[in-house]
């Protein structure tokens, strides 16, 4: 991170329904609101010898921790 974007900006666009790519400790991740401090995170990529639950829930909390090792954040643009 370059230290311009922050968890409250990435917590707002999260809050208004933004949908999100992003690296994590090697993984690339998809992450979204479900719902009231709940958030679905996504498994993208595949690492045989580092197994990784392909989707999990996680709280606000959680999402806090992780936010300053985020890497090569992404916004997802979905097709319609």
């Amino acid at each position: 991170m370059d230290g311009k974007y922050t968890i409250d900006q990435f917590l707002e666009e999260l809050d208004n329904g933004f949908e999100f790519h992003f690296t994590y400790v090697k993984n690339r991740y998809l992450l979204f609101k479900t719902t009231e401090n709940c958030y679905t995170q996504k498994l993208l990529s595949v690492h045989d010898k580092n197994p990784q639950p392909r989707m999990a829930m996680i709280t606000l909390t959680r999402v806090k921790e992780m936010f300053p090792f985020m890497e090569n954040i992404e916004y997802v643009v979905k097709q319609q």
